[in-house]
């Protein structure tokens, strides 16, 4: 049985009984009055209403007052209770297992820890947003419409004789890696590239190797790290760089040390670097527009999504380093790698919304880097 709820309902009872005295004693003459005050006091030693177990307690009682003959009125008084009552038992006091409700705050361990927007292989997530966020914005007024206008300026057969000396001239540094990487029958196909390419196809400016089943394939000094087991490091994106890991950030330095160093002129000249970075950066860069595009604009987190498909396609090109080829995930993965189609005809970058070409024995590190210096 609910002993509170029985002391409850007996306390409504005596309240009420108190009310029904007072109105027949307003109702009544002094003499009755006085009658019914008695019995009320009665009532309420009989019905003792304890709000509390707080000493002093109190109860209130209904003494009749007779401000004038004509005018009787009711006056509220309060008097001690009965000190030989017995108080009520703490229990009935305390709430019930059931209904208790903890609304205090747990201890200072149990505190929710504050959001750590790092990413594991990516600790400097808060500053990369940043750049990117940064690149962005500068990729959209400036990198952009840039690339955009030197794609419309510039003949598609300048654009495309351009690309193929500048190609044609790292072939050196991809021979050296796949010697590093003891891939020799590799080497020597990147040897006969150059070599044909160098003298049939007028210093490289016609990619006639391609047509003899010798497609361009990139290789560097980072690819030759992660086959010997050189970790990426953490990931980065740097303005005018882009994605990129700590590892492929040094080794890149490392490629664009090896011809100034080894060879000397025209490749240590500070024009000869900066037209060759100017004219690498515009031509990805408008080559790869309608990739980003695809990619980027139905992302829900953009920056997630292109660090995973740098990430993958850098696994790929190490995985193919070490001669164990992995398949990379499919597009219509929001943070997938954008795999272009293979079999697609070769189509020129004056199409907006057309995809170039990649042989289909071309492995993935020989498509270009997404947004070297544009997003």
């Amino acid at each position: 049985m609910d002993l509170g709820r029985v002391s409850r309902r007996t306390v409504r009872v005596g309240s009420g009984l108190a009310l029904v005295l007072a109105a027949l004693a307003a109702s009544g003459t002094p003499a009755h009055a006085q009658a019914l005050a008695a019995i009320g006091d009665e009532v309420s030693a009989a019905v003792p209403l304890h709000l509390t177990s707080v000493e002093p307690r109190i109860e209130p009682i209904l003494q009749w007052s007779e401000v004038a003959p004509s005018a009787p009125s009711l006056a509220l008084a309060v008097r001690p209770l009965d000190p030989t009552l017995a108080p009520i038992p703490a229990s009935l006091l305390e709430p019930q297992a059931a209904d208790e409700i903890v609304l205090a705050p747990g201890p200072a361990e149990a505190e929710l820890a504050p959001i750590d927007l790092a990413t594991p292989g990516d600790p400097w997530e808060r500053t990369n947003r940043g750049f990117f966020k940064t690149q962005s914005s500068i990729d959209r007024r400036f990198f952009r419409p840039v690339a955009q206008t030197y794609e419309k300026v510039v003949p598609k057969p300048v654009r495309s004789g351009l690309r193929n000396v500048l190609r044609n001239l790292s072939e050196p540094i991809v021979f050296v890696n796949d010697l590093l990487q003891l891939r020799p029958g590799r080497a020597l196909r990147t040897l006969g590239r150059f070599a044909v390419n160098s003298t049939v196809g007028l210093g490289g400016t016609i990619d006639v190797a391609k047509k003899l089943d010798l497609p361009y394939r990139s290789n560097g000094f980072g690819n030759t790290l992660g086959r010997w087991g050189v970790g990426p490091g953490p990931y980065l994106y740097l303005p005018l760089i882009g994605p990129t890991t700590l590892r492929d950030l040094l080794a890149g330095q490392i490629d664009g040390l090896t011809l100034p160093v080894a060879v000397g002129f025209p490749f240590n000249r500070f024009d000869y670097q900066l037209g060759r970075t100017v004219v690498t950066t515009l031509d990805t860069r408008a080559e790869a527009d309608a990739d980003l595009q695809a990619l980027l604009s139905g992302a829900a987190d953009p920056y997630a999504t292109l660090r995973s498909v740098y990430l993958q396609s850098r696994e790929a090109a190490i995985a193919d380093a070490r001669g164990i080829p992995i398949e990379l995930a499919p597009l219509d993965d929001p943070l997938a790698d954008p795999a272009v189609d293979e079999a697609a005809p070769e189509t020129g970058s004056d199409n907006p919304a057309a995809v170039p070409e990649y042989p289909a024995e071309t492995p993935p590190e020989a498509q270009p880097e997404l947004a070297p210096a544009g997003l």
